[in-house]
């Protein structure tokens, strides 16, 4: 099977002004990709326009809920292939917000499976699941043939978005391939209640850090450029992994606290916290056993917090 060329092909992005979508648009460009991106909220703070990016491809403020403008869009501007990244994509929102969460993150990803479905010239779609899909299981690594469990509006919302992409690829064979990533961080982290924006800030403001959880729930952190490089991979290769899902993890697998202290060491600046023990819902304990898409693609995380903290601090800074 040929590799998928990017450059020249017309790539849609949902949620392209988010976090991770500006550094997918960044690099598609840079690949000379013609990039369609979709939003419903253009900040002006986000890496897409602090980088310019929204002027070397074509940004579009719109609901992928919507199914008819959805279809127009691909038809307009004859789509080939779909990185759909738009979610609500906070857990804390999810609990506030079941109703919208589920919604979203569910309609929206029929929609593009659907749109897929009746457009055989969109040669794939990366679809962005995520570790929380897995919900709280009691093994030391989640693997692909972990079962999908979520239990609370977020991670139901993303076990769900799982099972729809196996279910189009199982019945109608579309070119589908799904993402589970652990958590992710980088310039352009607008969710401030996470940790990594949420240290940048407070010593940018030199304000107190306030921590949700106990300081204890374990993550695996992935440098966004990481995940950026993975999903390229599997675009390129869309004919040899579609109708699979593949984990994303690090080998920085960390407490919050020992997030705090890797980033205190980096920039030698310490960080003013306070624990406050009020997460609701929260997994203790999540790694991701990647070994799956190093096997089948060769992918490796390159970076980690000691790498990257300096120019991600940079970026805070410089857009404070």
């Amino acid at each position: 099977m040929e590799n998928m060329e990017i450059k020249n092909k017309n790539i849609l992005v949902t949620g392209g002004a988010g976090f991770v979508g500006g550094h997918l648009v960044e690099e598609l460009v840079k690949l000379k990709a013609n990039v369609v991106v979709v939003d419903i909220n253009l900040d002006k703070h986000s890496y897409l326009f602090t980088e310019n990016l929204q002027k070397k491809s074509k940004v579009i403020n719109l609901d992928i809920c919507d199914y008819k403008k959805l279809l127009a869009l691909i038809k307009k501007y004859k789509i080939e292939f779909i990185f759909h990244l738009a979610a609500q994509a906070l857990v804390e929102e999810g609990y506030k917000n079941p109703k919208y969460t589920l919604e979203n993150n569910i309609l929206s990803t029929i929609n593009v499976l659907e749109a897929v479905r009746l457009n055989p010239q969109i040669k794939g779609v990366a679809v962005a699941s995520s570790d929380k899909a897995y919900g709280k299981l009691k093994v030391a690594k989640y693997s692909e043939s972990s079962p999908l469990s979520g239990d609370h509006p977020y991670d139901t919302s993303k076990s769900v978005t799982d099972l729809l992409s196996t279910t189009y690829y199982k019945t109608y064979k579309i070119p589908v391939v799904v993402t589970r990533f652990g958590n992710i961080y980088g310039e352009g982290d607008l969710n401030f209640s996470r940790i990594i924006p949420g240290i940048m800030k407070s010593i940018i403001q030199n304000s107190e850090l306030r921590i949700r959880s106990n300081g204890k729930y374990v993550r695996d952190y992935l440098y966004v450029k990481d995940v950026v490089n993975g999903y390229l991979l599997l675009a390129k290769n869309i004919s040899k992994v579609k109708g699979e899902a593949f984990n994303f993890g690090s080998d920085e697998t960390l407490t919050v606290l020992e997030v705090i202290k890797s980033v205190e060491k980096v920039l030698n600046k310490k960080i003013n916290f306070k624990i406050l023990d009020i997460a609701k819902n929260e997994i203790p304990y999540q790694s991701l056993d990647y070994s799956k898409i190093k096997k089948t693609l060769g992918w490796r995380p390159k970076e980690n917090i000691k790498s990257t903290a300096e120019k991600i601090f940079g970026w805070y800074k410089k857009t404070a």
